[in-house]
């Protein structure tokens, strides 16, 4: 093995280590490890400039939801009443453009329609905005995927799309990459060691 090969090879199975390490570190962490300010995505981008209003805001203190029994039972059904009124499309199938955010108002929509979906049905029931943020996975198969990150005192929850159980977040299985800021939703953060988010969100 020539001397480059040999580091190449090396340096992937520190990564591997690193990553490894990380993720057992986290298992089992009712709560998820910000890591800074990171790149916005391109769908929020876009759909603030379409939703402006939706986008606005003051910076704001981080809270936690208390996890009530009733708040429990909200989030449920609101991750289940969304998940069974949308139909999951492409945004190619649904607006012929590889990205696009928005509001799944004529019942079809990808991941993070479901998401902005359940974040607004949820705000207008009184939860406050700081303990709802959108959240850039890697999902089993590595592919990019949103989810709906709800901070609570249990731990953070998590609204998917794939499954109708809330469950947290470190019991779901994916790799977290980044996520609104609870201060300002226009801001992002890493989760964990930062790495290269994917470039869509498409389940």
């Amino acid at each position: 093995m020539s001397g480059s090969h040999w580091q190449g090879w090396t340096a992937a199975l520190v990564a591997l280590v690193l990553s490894c390490g990380l993720a057992a570190a986290q298992a089992g962490t009712p709560f998820m490890q910000t890591t800074g300010i990171t790149s916005v995505p391109y769908g929020w981008v876009d759909f603030c400039n379409r939703y402006a209003g939706e986008c606005d805001g003051p910076t704001l203190v981080p809270v936690t939801i208390p996890p009530t029994a009733a708040t429990l039972r909200d989030l449920d059904q609101v991750n289940r009443s969304v998940n069974s009124s949308v139909t999951s499309v492409t945004d190619m199938e649904h607006w012929g453009v590889v990205d696009r955010w928005d509001y799944p108002l004529d019942g079809k929509g990808d991941c993070e329609d479901y998401v902005l979906m359940k974040r607004k049905v949820l705000m207008d029931r009184g939860l406050p905005r700081q303990a709802l943020l959108v959240t850039v996975v890697k999902d089993h198969a590595g592919e990019g995927h949103a989810v709906l990150t709800v901070k609570t005192g249990k731990g953070d929850l998590v609204l998917d799309n794939m499954t109708d159980k809330v469950m947290r977040w470190d019991e779901t299985g994916y790799r977290f990459i980044k996520r609104q800021s609870g201060e300002d939703q226009n801001r992002w953060v890493s989760i964990g060691t930062p790495e290269p988010g994917p470039l869509f969100t498409a389940k």
